[in-house]
């Protein structure tokens, strides 16, 4: 039998007047001889890592019990409920070379493991980090290799902390020991990096100004591809196509309420919600919006950068976040510094739920992503980068079994995490910085 029928390329646009939009994974992309046996589209691997600054209060952040089970949840850690089967705390994880134990190595060796050059100058030095050793491999079929993304809107320049230049706190990604990548906090300029045309970043705001919504320009393409689909996939990209406008409305009601504020806001361009919780759930949407239309597979995201003094209303707590890590082992203070850190965690379980709801293929996008949340500091007061907070989540389709608590009797590289992650979404390397194995566990059955 010869089988003519083509598949739709997993490469799919939609274009019109100088717009483009990446579609969802469909049925329609799967190979025609699979298509036949109605096996869906096979998704690709995706590595994500979220950034908390300043450590915790470890005490509200690790779960009880010794039997390797998350069944309970510890107070920074409840919002994880509803997505707990995806979720795995790992205990006693260490980066051995952010010592001597400072803010700047704490954001700097969370994805490097490398230890950072100390310098004010500009000849500072740090190593490849995790992510960018991902892109250079998973990122390289996709139109953004990664996406960097932060919720500080400025960056620091000089000396930062203890005679380390700023560059290393306020940059998560290295492309090389000597390249940082900036990070970007803008939503406008995120969905614009995303979905706008070419040109630099000025020309695409500019652009996206002049239309009303991205998706009034590929009306005519889109008609066009709904009659060659079948039932289920016009609802996939109904239901995507939904999420883009959304998305789009919420960055423009932000960008009036910006102009309608007559004071003046220097810190703030146009456009960014004024609430830190809107923002980075904005941020965290974009996330997904990128994983569906395929745009990108490697992503970072700093939820703050270290010695970061921004305080969070949400949280009914006042002090200034960096201030208030510095507790002095006073109880109030470390009940006041949990509230954030129990915040924190609430929007990286809103990121979870959002992929989980998401279907692609057989399972969602948190099914078929593996992501990485936690700090390069273990308790702030003292600078301590041993017994790291660290999650990991997602992966249920590559094998990684969730809803457990993996402790270690001793100190153990967070490296070898990275080096695990990496290699589950194929990215094959000896070695990363100074880790000396790899976490299997993460992906064995959970012992009965």
């Amino acid at each position: 039998m010869i089988i003519t029928k083509k598949a739709l390329p997993r490469r799919t646009f939609l274009r019109g007047m100088g717009a483009m939009l990446a579609l969802p994974l469909l049925d329609a992309m799967v190979p025609a001889a699979t298509a036949m046996t109605s096996t869906p589209a096979k998704p690709v691997r995706r590595l994500g890592y979220i950034f908390m600054p300043m450590g915790c209060d470890l005490s509200r952040w690790t779960p009880p019990g010794t039997d390797g089970r998350l069944d309970t949840l510890s107070p920074i850690l409840s919002s994880l409920n509803s997505v707990k089967d995806q979720v795995t705390a790992v205990t006693n994880l260490e980066l051995a070379n952010a010592y001597p134990g400072t803010h700047a190595t704490s954001n700097a060796a969370f994805l490097s493991a490398a230890r950072a050059k100390h310098t004010e100058s500009s000849d500072f030095y740090l190593g490849t980090t995790a992510d960018q050793i991902a892109a250079q491999q998973i990122g390289q079929e996709t139109q953004l290799p990664s996406l960097e993304l932060a919720m500080d809107m400025l960056q620091t320049v000089g000396q930062c902390d203890n005679g380390y230049a700023c560059v290393y706190q306020n940059n998560l990604s290295w492309s090389s020991p000597t390249t940082p990548l900036p990070a970007e906090a803008h939503p406008r300029l995120v969905f614009e990096t995303l979905f706008g045309e070419g040109g630099n970043m000025a020309e695409r705001r500019a652009a996206l100004r002049k239309r009303a919504s991205l998706l009034d320009w590929v009306t005519e393409d889109l008609g066009s591809l709904r009659s060659k689909l079948g039932v289920a996939d016009r609802a996939r990209i109904s239901e995507y196509l939904d999420t883009v406008r959304e998305v789009e409305r919420r960055i423009q009601r932000a960008e009036a309420d910006t102009a309608d504020n007559p004071l003046p806001d220097l810190d703030r361009p146009t456009g960014v919600p004024a609430s830190y919780t809107e923002h980075a759930k904005l941020m965290f949407d974009l996330q997904v919006l990128a994983m569906q239309g395929d745009i990108t597979r490697v992503m970072t995201f700093q939820l703050a950068r270290e010695t970061s003094t921004r305080v969070y209303p949400e949280t009914g707590v006042t002090d200034p976040h960096h201030p208030l890590s510095h507790h002095g082992n006073d109880p109030d203070k470390i009940a006041r510094m949990a509230k954030i850190n129990q915040f924190h965690v609430s929007l990286f379980a809103y990121f979870l739920e959002r992929l989980k709801a998401t279907p692609e293929g057989n399972g969602t996008l948190l099914d078929h992503s593996l992501l990485l949340y936690g700090s390069g500091m273990g308790n702030p007061n003292v600078h301590d980068h041993t017994n790291l907070p660290v999650l990991v989540a997602g992966g249920a389709a590559g094998g990684m079994k969730g809803g457990r608590h993996i402790r270690y009797d001793k100190p153990t590289p967070l490296a070898n995490l990275h080096l695990t992650l990496l290699e589950k979404v194929g990215v094959r390397i000896d070695s990363f910085a100074d880790s000396n194995g790899t976490m299997d566990e993460l992906f064995a059955p959970l012992a009965i």
